[in-house]
């Protein structure tokens, strides 16, 4: 695969989102205080490294599928209404990432449509629906939590 000039720019646009969102994951797990969100978010880094890794092959020419996404985590109330500093800061990093996934998925919203190439728009397609996934892991973990509302 030959990528245009364009394509090379919004490459590297999605490497960059990729490689702040594995950042930002790896800290928050650091951070958090709860051993569920901490998981979620280690698990999280780790397909976010995924998603770099393929759109570093698409970049060298190679288009590679993601693996499958696996299934929705569940999750237990680790906090109840009260605004402990733990659940606040808990609270804090999830809305982040939240945020950060919102963008991740519109970013690629317009790339799928900027790519010529088949299995590339298909690859990032389906990369954006492990982000959706991602924001909605956040969104329910938030939800048991009574940190969204």
């Amino acid at each position: 695969m030959t990528l245009t000039q364009k394509e090379q720019s919004l490459l590297k646009d999605m490497k960059d989102a990729e490689k702040l969102c594995i950042e930002k994951y790896k800290k928050a797990s650091d951070s958090a205080c709860d051993p569920q969100l901490k998981n979620l978010f280690s698990n999280l880094s780790s397909a976010e490294q995924q998603h770099l890794r393929i759109f570093e092959k698409m970049e060298q020419g190679t288009v590679e599928q993601p693996q499958s996404g696996g299934s929705q985590p569940t999750f237990t109330a680790a906090y109840g209404s009260g605004n402990t500093p733990e659940k606040q800061n808990d609270s804090f990093l999830c809305s982040d990432l939240l945020t950060a996934e919102k963008h991740a998925s519109h970013l690629y919203d317009t790339c799928v449509f900027e790519f010529a190439d088949e299995s590339a728009r298909k690859a990032i397609n389906a990369i954006q629906t492990q982000e959706q996934n991602h924001g909605k892991s956040i969104y329910d973990y938030m939800k048991v939590n009574n940190m969204y509302g």
